[in-house]
């Protein structure tokens, strides 16, 4: 069970479908956000730059080492320079996601997650079945089995996402997410319209490893506590 701490403009937010122009929740400071998050339980953070999807470049790189030291995180959004993936697992990330240039330079991505074995996410974005890159804005001819087939021979792990649900908080698409992890070897973790215990039990069903949750979290329809007395 893993907090989502979305970042756009210093401050924490929720965008309904990956839209940047459709902001539910902001919330003023990020470590504030992230230190309640590890007082309910948390043991990862799920940390992205929104700005730094939509732009190609990371913007809140010092945010993201300062939750890094405070918990163990996983960080994305607009890494798309491997020199900056290095950089912020020596600085004390956990593990980089990769989105678009996993889609755009699967070789170099492929030789970095062989160097860091287990510590490479690969963001399999999907909307109307196909997948999406550059903050969920371009689509490309890729099925999500197809990108999960392309690093079946690395020690990475997948992040489903359903753009189509995502921010929604309507409910999961059972059938897609078991079709993704039944398709593959590899860890999946899932994200995108959880809005219920009920939710999380039906993912963790389909064989998924685990679960982000933003939305639910923030709008108190699923409180972290509750989910984590679960797994005990």
């Amino acid at each position: 069970m893993i907090p989502a701490v979305d970042l756009k403009g210093g401050k924490v937010v929720r965008l309904v479908q990956g839209r940047k122009d459709k902001v539910t929740i902001e919330l003023e400071d990020p470590i504030e956000v992230a230190k309640m998050w590890i007082k309910k339980g948390a043991r990862v953070l799920h940390v992205i730059d929104l700005d730094g999807a939509f732009e190609g470049r990371l913007f809140h790189e010092d945010v993201i080492l300062e939750i890094a030291r405070i918990a163990e995180t996983q960080a994305g959004g607009g890494i798309r320079d491997l020199k900056i993936a290095e950089r912020l697992l020596n600085s004390g990330v956990e593990r980089v996601i990769f989105g678009t240039l996993a889609v755009r330079d699967v070789r170099s991505v492929k030789t970095f997650a062989k160097k860091y074995p287990n510590r490479v996410m690969i963001a399999v974005d999907s909307k109307k079945g196909k997948v999406v890159v550059e903050g969920w804005v371009r689509k490309t001819e890729l099925t999500p089995i197809e990108v999960a087939k392309l690093y079946e021979d690395c020690e990475v792990s997948l992040l489903y996402t359903n753009v189509d649900v995502e921010g929604l908080v309507s409910g999961v698409e059972l059938e897609k997410i078991r079709e993704v992890v039944e398709s593959t070897s590899l860890p999946v973790y899932v994200a995108g319209g959880i809005s219920s215990p009920d939710d999380v039990r039906a993912i963790k069903k389909c064989g998924a490893v685990g679960v982000i949750i933003g939305s639910a979290l923030y709008t108190g329809k699923v409180r972290l506590e509750d989910l984590l007395g679960e797994e005990e």
